[in-house]
């Protein structure tokens, strides 16, 4: 794993692919926080049980199918569109803009794609609060995955089929290590941005993680300075 974001290893790419929550804003911004709070509201009133146990299925249902709404889908055949309209209805008003990542964003050379787990909607608020929403051509969401999370290595071959990518000219930015496998496989170059949580280091042993920062801001700055001290 290399840490150093030297242009040169990545003149040869065109699309650069971005995960959403915990990686295009910082973990410790707790965001996501606010959906898991609504996850364990909506199981509760769902399976009518208590906030407690609503919290043991959501975490068993991530656990072992990749997202909770998988689980939810699979044990108990759920609308999806009602969850995913609940969880994501949450306020992103305490979302600090990022100029920094907004400017590093214009810079870099071809596509920018989100690649998220959640949905179309939530990808667009929280990018349009970031300021950085329309530097991006195309959401590829959790709906335009048929409900298949990542790491489903299906997932991967669907967008890059569809967006028509190559994956050797391509880079995958995720905060889960085990999502960064599938795109190891197919040839892409990836960038980790850990943080504390267990389901952020689950899957970090391997080769599959060629860079990995705290910071994606910095980084890609940093990365654009490297090109330009070449140019």
């Amino acid at each position: 794993m290399t840490k150093l974001p030297l242009w040169k290893n990545f003149e040869h790419i065109d699309c650069w692919i971005f995960d959403l929550d915990n990686t295009l804003y910082p973990s410790k911004s707790n965001l996501f926080a606010k959906i898991d709070v609504k996850m364990g509201e909506f199981i509760s009133e769902f399976l009518n049980v208590d906030l407690v146990e609503a919290k043991n299925v959501q975490k068993q249902y991530f656990n072992e199918h990749g997202t909770t709404l998988n689980g939810l889908m699979q044990n108990h055949d759920i609308d999806p569109t009602d969850f995913l309209t609940y969880v994501h209805d949450i306020d992103v008003s305490d979302l600090s803009a990022s100029p920094e990542l907004a400017s590093a964003l214009e810079q870099l050379p071809g596509r920018k794609i989100i690649f998220t787990n959640g949905s179309h909607y939530h990808a667009t608020n929280v990018s349009s609060q970031l300021g950085i929403d329309h530097h991006f051509e195309h959401i590829f969401d959790i709906v335009a995955a048929d409900y298949k999370p990542k790491p489903h290595k299906p997932v991967y071959e669907k967008l890059v089929l569809e967006l028509d990518i190559d994956p050797g000219k391509a880079v995958l930015f995720e905060d889960m290590a085990i999502n960064l496998a599938p795109a190891h496989e197919m040839g892409m170059t990836t960038v980790w941005i850990p943080n504390d949580a267990h389901w952020s280091t689950t899957g970090a042993a391997g080769d599959h993680i060629h860079y990995q920062t705290d910071d994606l801001a910095r980084w890609l700055t940093e990365l654009l300075a490297d090109r330009n001290n070449i140019i």
